[in-house]
């Protein structure tokens, strides 16, 4: 899929101003909130996936990597079998990780324990570490933002004991701004006042 670059409109310093699929990411995807279990997991292996790489690679891979992973949709990953495995680390469309791979099946087994025999619903337990509600900052450069947070350190934590990987809180960190679970575009950003009025909406 191909994008257009809207041009002259004020953005975060991280988003290259003449890179559509980078454009597009940030004005439609990023910092807006994400209330849905399934996809918030598919996010949060998106992220775990770019632990070591820019996240370009990620964009640039990421529709191969969706339709390989069959939507990173947990209730199909577990099915998944050695041939399976074997099928994504010989795909040069993806990240060909065995690290990476495994983690993608490990974490979704335990989201699946967590959903059907714990009674958690994901959503609900992720959005509680930052209260249920976007945590709105305010910078005035992207630069300025921290790589982690007491939020997502206690994440990291606690999706480590369920046996999580690559979640560590700098992962985490990305990951809740991605999700809209902190507004850090930067206040002089066009997309600043729509993800925080988004965080602010009733229905968040």
């Amino acid at each position: 899929m191909t994008y257009d670059v809207i041009p002259e409109i004020p953005r975060c310093g991280w988003v290259p101003p003449t890179d559509p699929l980078y454009t597009h990411y940030h004005d439609t995807e990023w910092g807006r909130p994400i209330r849905d279990s399934k996809a918030l997991f598919s996010k949060l292996i998106q992220d775990g996936q770019q632990a070591g790489l820019a996240w370009i690679t990620i964009l640039r891979k990421r529709e191969e990597m969706l339709r390989a992973y069959d939507g990173f949709d947990p209730d199909k990953i577990i099915h998944y079998t050695d041939k399976d495995r074997e099928r994504l680390l010989s795909n040069a469309g993806i990240i060909r990780s065995k690290l990476k791979v495994n983690a993608t099946i490990t974490n979704a087994h335990i989201f699946v324990k967590m959903r059907d025999e714990d009674g958690i619903d994901f959503s609900d337990y992720l959005w509680d570490f930052v209260g249920g509600s976007p945590i709105q900052n305010s910078w005035k450069d992207f630069k300025d933002a921290p790589v982690d947070s007491p939020e997502s350190i206690a994440m990291s934590i606690e999706l480590k004991k369920r046996g999580f990987k690559f979640v560590g809180p700098v992962i985490l960190y990305a990951f809740m701004q991605a999700v809209g679970m902190i507004n850090d575009h930067a206040v002089g950003c066009h997309a600043y006042k729509p993800c925080k009025d988004l965080g602010n909406s009733p229905n968040q």
